[in-house]
């Protein structure tokens, strides 16, 4: 092989990497929500998460697509661990398409005199289709051209190449066969793409130059290969990323063991027999893909279950506190619909967090204050780790629905955020609830109260739902209509001297803080609508709207609770990089729109 082959080589191999990548990514857009339909029909059964990987992957030509998807699915909790990696086994089966497609036309046709002429329709439908869905598919097409072109290059690199390295001899002992799994295996590496070790493999098995049990082999590595892009795509990922991962690996480590031991007993019957002149190599090389990996699935199978307890015991300690987010991956931000349900699945955590928080926050005694302000921290963290995934997404190519979703996701965080902050600060007060001797103002304050947490109830968010904003209106009239009535005692109080200004201007402080507290949590629910595809949002009533009466409501309930107590000290800001928050030491309550 000399310096022009290697530059055939290089070149060939960089246009069948393009070709594949053009055709998964316009596949996957072309697509739409239909890998989400199909996945989340997954979700019935084991078999029908094989059937479901297995059809997906051989219709987009890409295994890790789909096993990304299977990830945020999971990690959304749309399929458990158990039926994810039924969609992994399926992924395997799938990921044998392109060795079909290599063998049964990329080395039967004339390649030039069809692929160019794809190549320039695929380019015609990208050009005049805008955004549409034949223009996606024509970048699909114009991948599907490019991929056989490089092919044709890989194919003619390989010519005589046996002439200079002995790859039968070599391929006569066990040692031999293990090195060219192993070389597999690099190459699947290297390249991180197991179809293209594939295509190389196939190449190289129709030009004569290895024998069918090394092509093998290399089979087999390149399977195993695959394991080093799985257990890359989950480096700092999630729990369930991991354990799926986890799968992935055991499946190829058992089948590709199998595969080999199969493979040392057979290869000298093989390369002495008459079966390579009297079968095509490159289809018999497709069949045996197919066939051992549709041989670890029956292997795996039976084991799947103890082997989803064992995963389930992995990765507890390290990425389930409270602290770390549970369902936020980097591996979906390429595919958004689905980086959107795991954002809101997250932002559905943090607010049953900040739910349960701040009701703790209204019954605590001042000892509390230690657990409490932890747990205002741990809210903020995961707040931060939302925009920071937020930032990321934006980067994507997302369409007009999901860039309206983003900020309204930050502004829910910051929501979610402001009620922990208040929390922090109303523990604070607990002690000089209880000085006041006045029993009127402590049965308004226990009022206040048990009306705030009422508000508490009606905003958490439990699966992906949140009880309707009208329910959550109502409660913040009634809110209103006691926060005035114990603002107007305090205020008489301090005028007659029951209470000092000192100790009536921190009261009020308290009360305010009460009180913001339950409109941001009714704030909260009436912007999480809008996190939800279009044809599931409800209108979004404006601030002023929210603060008039219901129907049914007396007119005294359209005062302003919101005045000079009302003041801001605490805003977020959202660099590039990350979302910080800023909390200054003041008492007074931050104003959040």
């Amino acid at each position: 092989m000399d310096l022009s082959n290697i530059g055939d080589l290089i070149g060939g191999l960089g246009l069948f990497l393009l070709g594949m990548q053009l055709m998964t990514d316009g596949l996957k857009r072309a697509a739409g929500q239909t890998l989400r339909k199909v996945l989340e029909a997954a979700t019935r059964s084991r078999l029908r998460g094989l059937l479901s990987g297995t059809a997906i992957t051989a219709l987009v030509n890409s295994s890790s697509a789909v096993t990304v998807a299977t990830i945020g699915f999971v990690n959304a909790g749309l399929l458990n661990l158990g039926q994810s990696v039924a969609v992994i086994y399926g992924c395997n089966i799938g990921s044998t398409m392109t060795g079909w497609l290599v063998a049964t036309i990329g080395f039967n046709f004339n390649i030039n005199a069809f692929a160019l002429p794809i190549i320039g329709a695929g380019m015609t439908m990208r050009l005049v289709g805008g955004e549409k869905r034949y223009a996606h598919l024509g970048t699909a097409l114009t991948g599907f051209g490019l991929f056989f072109i490089g092919l044709s290059f890989l194919k003619d690199t390989f010519n005589g190449l046996e002439n200079s390295i002995p790859f039968e001899s070599i391929s006569q002992t066990s040692y031999g066969l293990a090195l060219f799994v192993l070389a597999g295996f690099i190459l699947t590496v290297l390249i991180q793409s197991s179809g293209a070790a594939m295509a190389i493999t196939l190449s190289m098995a129709s030009t004569g130059a290895i024998p069918l049990a090394t092509a093998g082999a290399l089979v087999i590595g390149a399977n195993l290969g695959t394991t080093s892009t799985a257990a890359l795509s989950v480096i700092g990922a999630t729990s369930n990323a991991k354990r799926i991962a986890c799968a992935h690996v055991f499946f190829n480590l058992i089948t590709g063991t199998v595969g080999l031991v199969l493979l040392i007993g057979l290869a000298g019957i093989i390369n002495r027999s008459n079966l390579q002149q009297s079968i095509d190599m490159v289809i018999l090389l497709a069949l045996f893909h197919t066939l051992f990996n549709v041989v670890g699935v029956l292997i795996m199978w039976p084991i799947t279950a103890p082997m989803v307890a064992f995963l389930k015991t992995l990765f507890r300690r390290e990425d389930e506190d409270l602290g770390k987010v549970r369902f936020l991956d980097k591996n979906i931000l390429e595919t958004p619909p689905l980086a959107i349900d795991a954002m809101t699945r997250e932002l559905g955590r943090v607010s049953r967090m900040a739910s349960t928080l701040a009701k703790e926050a209204l019954s605590a005694e001042t000892s509390d204050a230690h657990h409490v302000q932890t747990q205002v921290q741990i809210i903020n963290k995961l707040v931060i780790e939302i925009g920071k995934f937020n930032q990321k997404l934006a980067q994507q190519q997302i369409g007009e629905e999901i860039s309206e979703i983003l900020p309204s996701a930050m502004r829910v965080a910051r929501y979610f955020n402001e009620m922990a902050r208040l929390s922090g600060l109303i523990v604070q007060y607990s002690e000089r609830f209880h000085q006041i001797n006045d029993s009127n103002t402590q049965q308004d304050i226990y009022e206040l109260k048990k009306i705030t947490s009422k508000m508490l109830d009606a905003a958490v968010i439990n699966d992906e739902e949140v009880n309707a904003a009208s329910d959550s209106r109502a409660i913040l009239h009634k809110l209103e209509k006691k926060y005035q009535k114990i603002k107007q005692h305090v205020l008489d109080a301090m005028i007659a001297g029951r209470l000092s200004p000192d100790e009536g201007t921190e009261l009020l402080d308290s009360l305010s803080h009460i009180h913001r507290l339950g409109e941001q949590a009714e704030k909260s629910t009436r912007y999480w609508s809008s996190l939800m595809p279009v044809e599931h949002r409800a209108p979004i009533t404006s601030d002023t709207e929210a603060t008039k009466p219901l129907e049914t409501e007396s007119p005294q309930l359209t005062e302003s609770p919101q005045g000079s107590d009302a003041k801001s000290d605490n805003t977020v800001a959202l660099n590039n990089d990350v979302v910080k928050t800023t909390a200054n030491t003041a008492d007074k309550p931050a104003a959040v729109n």
